[in-house]
């Protein structure tokens, strides 16, 4: 007999291996079902390494251990907090932008309790789930009316099926940008059924190329906020102003897809870039688009503001209900909105604006606490830099803002390592490679991350010198 096969004739059966004690201690842990459900892949594996010639023995205790260790990952959440050591204050792929803590209660309490979200509890009669954030942003922007769906692109997407399937949009071929995962503005609106005319060059589009392609077929003038990134030197756009008035006078639809959509000026933080919601209403665009997860600090979520006509005809809309947001988005954002009624109030509530606002004083003193809290053999490979931190989430593209990190250069291991082993840490830790060092960036790092980012650190770099 070869020494696979009795090999796999040595492997016991699942029924022996519940019995033994540590799967018993198991079973107390999770449920049977689920110490089963390990047990079996567990001995999948250990069969198809024999065959393939990796296994050479069979261990009971390894299997078992080999059991819990897949039980123990089972249980550790696919999505779950990561530190910001990027200097991207809205890092798309680590959640965009933090959310006030009023925000993220209010998405609490509606994720665990029974909520009025369709219910009028003055009339006794089915309620309007979107009526509190209407007349919050009503208040603010001094729109005529107002939209939420799941997000910005799904925003552009309802506006132009709603208003203009089947029928010819115009705009700048500079403008027609991409977002994050690949998609592609020209995809959204093709999807939407209308007809994408192109005007102007990369650089240069006037307002005499969005006339001269008005046809009996047009339904649409469209400007698309480049938030994600800029044309520098020889360029021209058309204002939005002149965009409406052209519109206005064609008796045509002016949209406008803001992308990041401030409510507060950045000028104040060095930054400029970004046009304010309520300056887009005020040139005259019919319909405006926005994001609510970028500069607003919200959940993620599609804001369409406008004239009431175009609103009511999208809320009628099929793809409204498909598109539409959740309770725990709309409890967030209700109480985002809320925060704006007072601009000083949501300049300090809101984490975006207080980290914009953070001086280079209170950055030193956050990177000099870090750095007490390290190993003494990590400390001296551990030095303060200034740094260059940057909005992100496709806004304010190209600008920067003065910084502070703190600038690790190990001996023990390669940086790729101490790379690795941060992102795989307990609390994962994302920060930035830079030449020959690891650079932690001071701005996108709260308080409460000091000490779970000096743990990381200590436990990545001193590994084998304990071992």
């Amino acid at each position: 007999m070869d020494q696979p096969s009795s090999l796999l004739r040595s492997i016991p059966g699942i029924d022996q291996l519940l019995k033994q004690e540590q799967a018993q201690s198991l079973i107390e842990a999770y449920s049977p079902a689920l110490v089963t459900q390990a047990l079996r892949e567990a001995l999948d594996e250990l069969r198809e390494g024999i065959i393939s010639g990796t296994v050479s023995a069979v261990s009971q205790d390894e299997m078992l251990m080999n059991t819990a260790a897949r039980l123990a990952q089972a249980q550790t959440m696919g999505h779950r907090p990561v530190i910001n050591a990027t200097g991207i204050l809205l890092h798309t792929n680590l959640g965009r932008a933090l959310m006030a803590k009023k925000a993220g209660e209010a998405a609490k309490q509606a994720a665990i309790n029974y909520t009025n979200l369709e219910f009028d509890c003055q009339t006794g009669k089915r309620g309007d789930r979107l009526v509190p954030i209407v007349k919050a942003l009503k208040a603010l922007t001094g729109a005529e009316d107002a939209l939420v769906v799941n997000n910005n692109a799904a925003a552009v997407l309802l506006a132009l099926s709603a208003l203009a399937k089947g029928r010819q949009v115009i705009v700048s071929r500079g403008e027609l940008v991409e977002i994050g995962g690949s998609f592609r503005v020209p995809d959204v609106m093709t999807q939407s059924g209308c007809q994408l005319v192109e005007v102007g060059t990369t650089n240069k589009t006037k307002l005499a190329d969005y006339e001269q392609a008005i046809c009996e077929n047009t339904a649409a003038l469209m400007k698309v906020h480049t938030s994600n990134y800029q044309i520098i030197g020889f360029t021209q756009s058309a204002d939005m102003a002149d965009i409406a008035r052209l519109a206005c006078e064609r008796s045509l639809i002016s949209i406008y897809d803001l992308g990041s959509g401030a409510m507060l000026p950045l000028a104040p933080y060095g930054l400029k870039m970004e046009p304010l919601v309520k300056d887009a209403l005020a040139q005259g665009a019919d319909v405006v688009c926005f994001s609510g997860d970028k500069l607003l600090g919200g959940p993620q979520a599609g804001i369409i503001l406008g004239k009431a006509e175009y609103i009511a005809i999208m809320k009628k809309h099929p793809l409204m209900r498909a598109l539409r947001a959740d309770k725990m988005s709309l409890a967030a954002l209700e109480a985002t909105l809320l925060l704006y009624q007072d601009e000083e109030l949501a300049r300090r509530e809101l984490p975006l604006y207080r980290m914009l606002e953070e001086n280079l004083d209170a950055l030193k003193a956050r990177a000099e606490a870090l750095h007490a809290l390290l190993d003494a053999s990590i400390q001296k490979n551990a030095r303060i830099v200034p740094s260059d931190a940057q909005v992100g989430g496709g806004s304010a593209p190209g600008e920067m803002l003065p910084s502070l990190a703190l600038s690790i250069t190990p001996e023990t291991i390669g940086l790729n390592d101490l790379y690795m082993r941060l992102i795989q840490a307990e609390t994962p830790v994302i920060a930035r490679v830079h030449q020959d060092s690891l650079l932690l960036d001071m701005r996108t790092l709260r308080e409460e991350d000091i000490k779970p980012l000096a743990d990381a650190l200590n436990q990545a770099l001193t590994r084998e010198a304990k071992a």
